[in-house]
């Protein structure tokens, strides 16, 4: 019976990610049809995972026990969902009930990394799954635009036209999954830190070795981050490297001129070679320059002005998860002219869709994550589990930070691969060696 469990989970392990390259791909799974496929992939794998998990009749492992808050919480977020659509709260009862297999599919995907990643090797693996779909979508949105072509993997481009959008339709969108990806990679970079005393030749190591290879795909994704003309997108990553990497170098004291090394790269190299040839200064002059009345800024700032009533309506128990849509348009005024399906603001949306109720455990669920993560980052006495700590704290607080001003989270592809980051946090602090070597090194 071994062997078959060893065969299925490693089917398991392939189909996982499988599916977090898929995800971004059609539009960022953002069509009812591709969502059916996240559910029924998600639920498939999940149904696999139970079969093996009774077919090898273990316990639950030094990965999954942590995680077990964190699958309660966000379990508990779609039981109101559930209470929400089956007691007629809802004012569209068809997108709650959308919303609710959605949740469940990020639930299932939550428990499946959280176990199947559970050793080093494997964690490894997720990591560069990461960074090779970002590296893709890096290339992709950049050959589109440099090129003129302007399309979609599935269809083609009519909006955001000179900005990279990879196979999103949405600039900001390809900013978001960007943002986790880089964190992924930067945390894989970190985590394979040499930790003998620091030597120059370790430099040229860094740019010409393997690690080469690496720093060539983050520098790609930034050119496509800095593309998208995101400008949240760029301010929330950057910042979130300042925060986070700023405190790293603060309790890393060994390591902490290789690390400065590391971040002036990702920060004064990078962003130089970008800014020179792929218009970082435009994205700066967008971020400081004072916007035009009309503008989509200040549209932005209307709808969140229309939308605060809604939120107060309800502020326990929300109008119904995925309803936003429906109640902005009966409160929508004629200062605002354009169509909004949702707030460009997570935090409020949220309030407004699940109340108070179904939204702080979703909140908690990222801040348990973001513990995990930092706690893995605040050891010392292993590089590896610090650097993938310092990955998944950089990636949650950059979403927490462009959620602010825009909806990454309403799009299912960005969704999961955060919810794939939280379990990652949890991953960096307790997964183990190969070979079931436990110890903490």
């Amino acid at each position: 019976m071994a062997a078959p469990s060893k065969r299925l989970e490693r089917a398991l392990i392939s189909g996982a990610l499988l599916l977090l390259l898929w995800l971004p791909l059609p539009i960022g799974s953002n069509r009812d049809w591709s969502m059916g496929v996240l559910v029924l992939l998600c639920c498939g794998l999940g149904a696999g995972w139970a079969v093996n998990a009774l077919r090898r009749n273990r316990d639950l492992g030094p990965t999954l026990r942590p995680a077990l808050p964190m699958l309660g919480l966000l379990l508990l977020s779609q039981v109101w969902v559930l209470v929400q659509w089956l007691s007629g709260m809802t004012v569209d009862a068809a997108a709650t009930f959308q919303y609710l297999m959605l949740g469940v599919a990020y639930s299932l995907l939550f428990l499946l990394v959280v176990d199947l990643f559970r050793t080093r090797k494997r964690l490894s693996l997720l990591l560069a799954v990461l960074v090779v779909s970002g590296t893709f979508q890096a290339f992709f949105g950049s050959v589109m635009t440099l090129s003129g072509i302007e399309g979609l993997l599935l269809g083609s481009k009519t909006s955001y036209l000179g900005d990279a959008t990879g196979t999103f339709i949405n600039r900001n969108h390809l900013a978001g999954y960007l943002e986790l990806t880089m964190a992924a990679g930067v945390g894989l970079l970190m985590a394979l830190r040499d930790e003998r005393p620091f030597r120059w030749v370790d430099v040229l190591e860094t740019l010409l070795g393997p690690k080469g290879r690496l720093r060539l795909a983050l520098l790609l994704m930034a050119i496509a981050l800095v593309m998208s003309h995101s400008r949240m997108g760029n301010s929330a990553f950057f910042t979130s490297l300042l925060l986070v990497g700023g405190v790293f170098m603060l309790i890393n004291k060994e390591h902490r001129l290789r690390n400065a090394l590391i971040f002036a790269g990702l920060l004064i190299v990078d962003g130089l070679i970008v800014s020179q040839y792929f218009g970082l200064d435009k994205v700066v002059d967008q971020i400081g320059a004072a916007q035009p009345a009309g503008t989509s800024n200040e549209l932005r700032a209307n709808v969140l002005h229309a939308t605060l009533p809604l939120a107060q309506e309800r502020l326990l128990t929300g109008h119904g998860a995925g309803t936003f849509e429906v109640l902005f348009g009966h409160v929508a005024g004629p200062e605002i002219a354009l169509h909004f399906d949702h707030a460009h603001n997570d935090y409020l949306q949220f309030v407004v869709e699940y109340g108070v109720l179904g939204s702080l455990p979703l909140l908690l669920f990222v801040l348990f994550g973001l513990y995990h993560a930092q706690r893995a980052m605040w050891q010392r006495e292993s590089t590896y589990r610090a650097g993938v700590g310092f990955g998944a704290s950089l990636g949650i607080v950059a979403l927490l930070i462009h959620s602010m001003a825009d909806f990454n989270l309403q799009i299912p592809a960005n969704a999961a691969t955060y919810v794939v980051i939280c379990a990652i946090g949890v991953l960096a602090n307790h997964h183990y060696r190969d070979r079931r070597v436990r110890a903490r090194t």
